[in-house]
């Protein structure tokens, strides 16, 4: 009977959200969240960027209705979470600074951390020694929720994908807990995954107009996930070890250390955004944004099953930890050198382009009017007419 009302506490949440999504679309343009086409966002037209709210409304009204199957931890996690919804929605209205954000995230989560005595404590038992940090997990806590709060910011690049990444990293979660007794922070993460359908259905356009999900949603996304992974992780009575905690969000990580890595090599800010993720990467083989969806989402669960397989088979920390350092080093090496080929093909064929144009000038002045004026003005304009590299025109229709 307790878990037929808390199925009915899930149906109102997804019920709210989706409410929410059609309030929310028609006053996008006057809040100004809306998100406009460019280089790097090769969208059709301007898209209402509301998904995050509505599935904050959806989790805040079935967390009222479920209340009595929290305590003080779940309830500053409600608390904090507005907070970032709100830092969120401000940064897809008003473009805030990198540092701006970094320092409220980080607030946000000294709060819980000060309110709760939530954090990272162990690492477990490594090699046969218990790794205990002391001191230093506060800090390893805040980098670890910071580094998923953005690591779900970046993944969200294609319709769908962040938040199919979040269910893919909530069912890992129930896998890796096993038959744990039903816990505050499994049922946040039931009413998170029933507020984010709505959003999916939406953002694939089967809703009416589309959506995106904005940075509100990925950050409530990967703050809720990395709390959770971090609650459990360091519950004694929870089979979720911190190992298996990586598993379970292995490809936003897996692509974050990939792109900050590569990034850095090439002396760039490690937040600077560009298209060299994966889903760019497979989006520039050829791939429409659907097919690349599900690849990921595969690859996302393929990860979290071997995680799960390593795990019962090897009965050590240690051994599951260098399973995923190796997996992680062949994802980081495979996808950049995936990358440094898409880009010397691209810089190929904008050389050919330009070569290309200067043969063809002089047979384009002709008239008496053309001179040497308007042989430059057909050099400097030309490069402004090819900002979509290799994806092109073709690929207006996905994301960023």
């Amino acid at each position: 009977m307790h878990e037929s009302w808390l199925v009915l506490d899930y149906l109102v949440a997804a019920c709210t959200s989706a409410l929410t999504i059609v309030v929310l679309r028609h006053l996008a343009p006057t809040l100004g969240l809306v998100d406009h086409p460019d280089q790097r966002k090769q969208h059709v037209g301007e898209v209402p960027l509301v998904g995050g709210l509505a599935i904050f409304s959806g989790l805040l009204v079935g967390g009222v209705l479920c209340h009595d199957q929290f305590q003080g931890f779940e309830r500053a996690l409600f608390g904090t979470s507005a907070v970032l919804v709100m830092l969120g929605a401000l940064d897809d209205r008003f473009d805030l600074s990198v540092r701006d954000r970094l320092l409220i995230q980080t607030i946000v989560i000294l709060t819980v951390v000060a309110g709760t005595g939530v954090y990272i404590q162990t690492l477990g038992t490594i090699f046969g020694h218990e790794v205990m940090l002391g001191w230093v997990g506060v800090p390893l806590t805040v980098l670890a929720v910071i580094g998923l709060v953005n690591a779900f910011n970046m993944m969200d690049g294609i319709d769908g994908l962040a938040g199919s990444l979040e269910l893919v990293s909530i069912a890992a979660i129930v896998l890796f807990a096993g038959p744990t007794p039903l816990h505050g922070v499994i049922v946040m993460l039931a009413l998170l995954a029933a507020a984010s359908l709505p959003y999916l259905v939406a953002n694939q356009g089967f809703m009416g107009r589309k959506i995106f999900l904005g940075d509100a949603g990925s950050m409530l996304i990967g703050y809720l996930l990395a709390w959770a992974l971090i609650r459990l992780s360091q519950m004694p009575q929870s089979q979720l070890s911190p190992v298996d905690v990586l598993w379970c969000v292995a490809l936003p990580v897996f692509d974050t250390f990939a792109v900050m890595y590569r990034r850095l090599r090439q002396g760039k800010s490690p937040f600077k955004p560009d298209r060299g993720h994966i889903h760019h990467i497979l989006l520039g083989t050829g791939l429409g944004p659907r097919a690349t969806l599900a690849l990921l989402v595969v690859l996302a669960a393929a990860l979290a099953l071997v995680g799960a397989l390593i795990s019962s088979l090897a009965h050590s920390a240690g051994t599951n930890l260098t399973a995923f350092c190796v997996a992680m080093g062949v994802y980081v090496i495979t996808v950049s050198h995936a990358w440094l080929r898409q880009e010397a093909r691209r810089h190929r064929l904008l050389d050919l382009q330009r070569s290309a144009d200067v043969i063809a000038v002089p047979s384009n002045r002709r008239s008496p009017s053309g001179g040497l004026a308007g042989q430059r003005h057909e050099f400097m304009a030309e490069p402004g007419d090819r900002t979509t590299g290799t994806y092109g025109p073709a690929r207006e229709s996905f994301r960023r």
